[in-house]
């Protein structure tokens, strides 16, 4: 009877260092990315953080140093604009949210259905959700103006008076920038809605019809529960992009009418960048920073994000 050869095994420390090697690789890939994100996001937060405990204002170096929590008993013991910055913060959030939530659905739904140039109204609906904020303001600027805008147009037509601008008037200012937003925002919601109707079953449909179901009862027991996660997500996102809105109101309006327009993150920009005072501002926007990210926690809790949707 021939021999049998013996198999060779390889040492016990090879065989430990081939099964860690492809452990460590999906780490080793996403390193690059991380280190990315820790130079770019990690570190201006931790900056932020360190500039709120300190007085610094490069027009008065002479005063810069550490300043404990005093900025932030400033911010709620002596400010007179925090509180109502902040007030106005929650309306426009409030607004804009609830606002381009309703008008974004109603987009997605007849943007869902079938008809002759659905593609062309598609991108109409979703264009303006392509243009930046300050190139948005400009558009509405020039729309708004009193000379050359629609404003002019309703005079001719015997409705309101010449010269009137709605940008300038504290009755009408608040208005005036909701449709703007409007305009840009409404198409975000839009998009989202619709890329999660397009995953609900038609068979659903079919046996509702079936069973007698009307369009408004489809709409309440199919539609609403099965985007009940995206319309959460969609909300929470928008929620945190309106309250730091900086952009599309500082050149709209730049806070005015008599700071009729003034958020706080605004607020808080007008400070840092036209006051110098650095240290006070990033107080200002830690507080901002755990004011949102209560909320968040706060709305992901009740809402029961990601929970059953029956």
């Amino acid at each position: 009877m021939a021999p049998t050869a013996a198999v060779a095994t390889p040492p016990p420390e090879k065989s430990r260092r081939r099964r860690a090697r492809p452990r460590r690789l999906p780490y080793l890939l996403i390193a690059p990315a991380g280190l990315l994100m820790l130079g770019f996001i990690a570190y201006p937060v931790l900056s932020v953080f360190s500039y709120s405990l300190q007085h610094y204002n490069v027009t008065k170096p002479w005063r810069n140093g550490f300043a404990g929590l005093d900025n932030f008993r400033r911010v709620f013991t002596e400010d007179d604009q925090f509180w109502p910055t902040l007030a106005f913060s929650a309306q426009w959030v409030f607004t804009q949210v609830t606002l381009q939530l309703l008008l974004g659905l109603a987009l997605a739904l007849i943007v869902n259905q079938t008809f002759i140039g659905r593609g062309i109204s598609r991108a109409m609906v979703f264009s303006p959700w392509a243009v930046s904020g300050v190139l948005t303001s400009t558009i509405w600027i020039l729309l708004y103006n009193s000379s050359t805008g629609f404003s002019r147009y309703l005079a001719d037509a015997g409705i309101g008076e010449y010269g009137t601008s709605v940008l300038s008037d504290t009755g009408t200012v608040f208005w005036a920038a909701t449709v703007t937003e409007l305009w840009r925002g409404v198409p975000f919601f839009a998009i989202l809605i619709l890329a999660d109707l397009q995953s609900v079953s038609k068979e659903l449909y079919e046996a509702a019809s079936v069973d007698g179901a009307g369009r408004l009862r489809q709409f309440f027991h199919i539609t609403l529960p099965h985007l009940r996660d995206a319309i959460i997500l969609a909300t929470l996102l928008r929620g945190v992009w309106e309250f730091n809105n900086v952009d599309l109101l500082y050149t709209l309006t730049g806070g005015g009418p008599a700071g009729e327009t003034t958020t706080l993150p605004l607020y808080v920009a007008n400070t840092g960048i036209e006051g110098h005072d650095f240290g006070y501002a990033s107080a200002l926007t830690t507080v901002a920073f755990v004011i949102l990210l209560f909320c968040s926690i706060v709305y992901l809790r009740l809402s029961k994000f990601g929970g059953d949707r029956t």
